[in-house]
């Protein structure tokens, strides 16, 4: 539906889970590497007091990767299903919520004796979101409907 308004209206829309510069980069790694890995499973710290859980940034990242391909899944586990975390998309999410994190968002892919860490760490100040919050302000003038992440005002789409 906001795709469809911002066309009618003439304008363009950034739609994105997070305006960090480094976490837009990071995002697009993930993306870059989950059509040749098979396995991955996201983990999402934040402070005990963040409400949402998932982060906007890890819920994002699910739905893009599993837009890709579905991950392989381990077989299921014994116990209790919950511990593995909920599925968003087709992707696995686990989200910590303890005092002493900021936040940072983690994909581990993962393969036979062999595993790829891409992780995002921010503080807890609003500084690692204004650059990337005045990027989108200025590309997304050029543009008319929706763009999805910061990344592909970045890098292109």
């Amino acid at each position: 539906e906001i795709a469809e308004r911002a066309r009618e209206a003439g304008v363009g829309v950034v739609a994105a889970g997070n305006f960090s510069l480094t976490a837009a980069m990071a995002q697009a790694a993930a993306a870059l590497v989950a059509p040749h890995l098979p396995a991955w499973e996201i983990i999402d710290y934040a402070s005990a007091g963040k409400p949402d859980a998932p982060s906007g940034t890890a819920r994002e990242l699910a739905e893009r990767l599993s837009g890709i391909h579905a991950p392989e899944t381990v077989a299921e586990a014994a116990g209790h299903p919950e511990a593995r975390g909920a599925t968003i998309g087709s992707t696995q999410v686990h989200s910590l919520r303890l005092p002493s994190f900021s936040v940072s968002t983690e994909v581990v892919f993962g393969m036979p004796d062999e595993r790829l860490t891409i992780r995002h760490d921010a503080g807890s100040g609003a500084a690692p979101y204004v650059a990337g919050t005045l990027l989108a302000v200025r590309k997304v003038q050029g543009r008319t409907g929706l763009t999805r992440g910061l990344d592909a005002l970045i890098l292109g789409d």
